[in-house]
């Protein structure tokens, strides 16, 4: 009687032991999950913003265009109404939207990501913006082509970059 106590006893004293290393498992793996699930939404949301984005390749250009106009666009209203379409609030200016979100370094860049960059005539401060397409291109709005794509590592656009932000979580 003893021993059939004994190895009920032991059998409990393993069965606990697995049992707790399958819920510690669990929950290790419910935190991977979570930042794989917010990694995933964040590229999705980028995803639709760049698609939605493409609907308006050629949308003519306008400096001061009001949010939520669609038939013209300046940078930030562009950026503004794509980011809003997908739940994002951001402000207005190119120079406001360069204070929210967190800092990314160039070399990070993911799609999605808001750039910023200088003008003739900003004197070296924020009075444009782009998103961060992928594979070193820039979707964003300015003069004679309107909504466009852009290579960010050409010359013109990659001595005028200031800096960029995440705002996708």
């Amino acid at each position: 009687m003893n021993n059939i106590k004994k190895k009920l006893s032991k059998g409990w004293v393993a069965a606990g032991l697995s049992l707790a290393l399958v819920f510690t498992g669990s929950i290790g793996m419910g935190a991977a999950s979570a930042h794989a699930a917010t990694a995933t939404s964040a590229q999705v949301k980028a995803d639709r913003i760049i698609s939605m984005g493409n609907h308006y390749l050629g949308t003519p250009y306008l400096y001061g265009a009001r949010s939520g106009r669609t038939d013209r666009f300046d940078c930030s209203s562009f950026v503004q109404y794509l980011f809003k379409k997908q739940g994002i609030s951001l402000p207005r200016t190119s120079a406001q939207q360069s204070k929210v979100g967190k800092y990314v370094p160039k070399s990070q860049l993911k799609k999605g990501d808001l750039v910023f960059f200088s003008t003739r005539h900003s004197h070296g401060r924020v009075a444009h913006v782009a998103i961060y397409a992928g594979n070193g291109k820039i979707l964003h709005t300015y003069g004679a082509p309107g909504v466009t794509y852009s290579s960010l590592n050409s010359k013109w656009w990659s001595s005028h970059y200031i800096t960029a932000r995440r705002v996708l979580n």
